[in-house]
Order: structure tokens, then sequence, then C-alpha cells
């Protein structure tokens, strides 16, 4: 091996190590990441899914307005299935927020006080109007430190942000329109609206933009990832609906780090829809099949 090679292999091998030693309980949380990102996933794809099905065609001689879309968290889609949590089920209840007038060194205070990095904007009819973030104060500061001024013929963005810059109230200040999630929407949903968005925290609204609650990324995780003990309950039950009881007495299941294993013996075709079952659920992370044909 020349020089050249060997360095080569010593740089490649240093790239596959951590850039800092492991903490305690490392492989735990990126099995967890690893199984939040999946959640995630399924639920774009199911999202994605909804919004190629056609829309019905409107009825002949139907009057008034055509219905406006409505933003995509927002949307009702079909209903949750059973035992599929819901954003009511995890979000904060009451979740701050401030008024559309409140200045914004008092914005500051008020998100250091609460130890949060962004809060909901609302009217005086408390309805969401927009987000104020840390980020929104800082550029304030930024832009008004460094004298800055966009010309005449100025970018559109900076022009923007001078403007913004310039604003003494959350009004002024904050990103409109909200990203807000429904009540009713389940924690998949959510999850990946928070992915997309980039968001920690996400308004809860009522379908008339009242604000009723705040949802976190944390929060939806621990939703989203069950415990081994409530995947093995989901599991047995799953195959429960599929087998004879006496199929059933001959599984053995055993669940750990969301991985399910399938043991025992049963009929081929039985063992199969066992297995599709068990792989349909969402916080399942693998299947090991052990079952033999009986």
């Amino acid at each position: 091996m020349n020089e050249h090679t060997h360095f080569s292999a010593g740089t490649e091998a240093r790239r596959g190590l951590p850039s800092r030693p492991w903490s305690p309980g490392e492989d735990r949380r990126q099995e967890m990441l690893v199984r939040y990102l999946g959640a995630v996933a399924a639920a774009a794809a199911k999202h994605v899914g909804a919004e190629e099905q056609p829309q019905p065609a409107p009825q002949s001689g139907a009057s008034g307005p055509a219905p406006q879309a409505t933003p995509s968290a927002q949307r009702a889609g079909p209903a949750p299935a059973a035992g599929m949590p819901l954003v009511r089920d995890v979000m904060d209840v009451p979740a701050v927020s401030l008024r559309d007038d409140l200045p914004y060194r008092e914005i500051a205070r008020l998100l250091a006080r609460e130890h949060v990095g962004a809060l909901p904007v609302v009217d005086v009819e408390d309805r969401v109007v927009g987000v104020v973030s840390e980020s929104d104060l800082l550029a304030k500061v930024a832009f008004e430190a460094s004298g800055h001024r966009p010309g005449r013929v100025g970018r559109l963005r900076e022009r923007r942000l001078s403007g913004k810059a310039k604003g003494e109230t959350a009004a002024d200040l904050m990103t409109s329109p909200a990203i807000t999630v429904l009540p009713g929407a389940t924690v998949a949903e959510a999850a990946w609206l928070a992915a997309l968005s980039r968001l920690k925290r996400i308004p809860v609204t009522d379908r008339q933009d009242r604000l009723v609650g705040v949802v976190g990324r944390d929060a939806l995780l621990q939703a989203l990832i069950r415990d081994d003990a409530a995947i093995q309950a989901e599991v047995e039950d799953s195959i429960r609906a599929v087998c004879t009881p006496g199929d059933f007495k001959a599984v053995e299941v055993t669940v750990h780090d969301g991985i399910v294993e399938l043991a025992g013996r049963v009929p081929s075709a039985t063992g199969s829809r066992i297995v599709a079952e068990v792989e349909a659920i969402a916080d399942v992370a693998e299947v090991k099949n052990l079952l033999t044909a009986a």
C-alpha cells in the first residue's frame, strides 16, 4: 500500500467514526429517531395518496361559490382509524400566545420567560394571524445595528426585510400566515407537517382559526413511538383477528425496540396473513418471521 492509498484509507475510516464519544443510550436514541422518521414518511405517503385521489365533480345545477382550498394541514380528509392518536390528545393546553400589538421588547421577554423560540400571534378574537420567533427579533436588531438600507432598486427580499426591521410590534415582525393544525388531525400528519416546515412547535386551531393549543415535536415523537408493550398488544389483536383460536395460541410474539419476532407452527396460508397484518402496523420497525408450516 503506497502512502497516498494509506492516507485515503485512513480518511475513509475516520469518516465512519462519530465526531464525539457516544453518550449512554445513544443507540436507543438513534433507533427512536429512525422509527420516528419512518412514521413521518408513512404519514407523508398517505397524504400524497389522498392528494392524488380525484375529487367528486359538483352536482349539476348547484349554485353558490366554489369551495375554497384550505391549507394541507387543515384539510379534513378521511376519518382516522380507531386507536390512532390525535393532536388533541397530546397538545398543550392552554397555549401561550401574544397579541399582535405587543412591542418587540415585550416579545423578547415573553419568549425568554416561556423558554421557547417562537409563539403564535393572535388578534383580539384569539385567531392566529402569524408566528413571531427569536429569528424575527434578531433580524430586526441586525438590520438596525448594521445601518444597511436597500437602494431604490434593491432586491425585493432586502426591501421586505428592511421594512420588517422597522416594525415595533408583533404584527410588524411576525411571519404570516401561520402554519397550523386542527385538533382532529393525527399525530402522524402533524409530525409530517412539522418535519416539512422545520418547526418545533405548531399552533393548534379550530376551524375558525382560534387558538386552542400548541403541539410540540417531542410530544409527537412520544405519541408516534409507542413502547414495546403497546406494540405487542396491537400485534396480538391483529393476529387474533386473522387466526382461529387454536392457531392464535400456537403463535408466540415477542417485541424488542419495535422489532417483532413471530414463532410457532401454523398453516402456511395463515402464517402469510399474520406476517402481512403485523408488517402493516405503523410502529413495527421489522418483522422476524420464525413461523413454521404445520
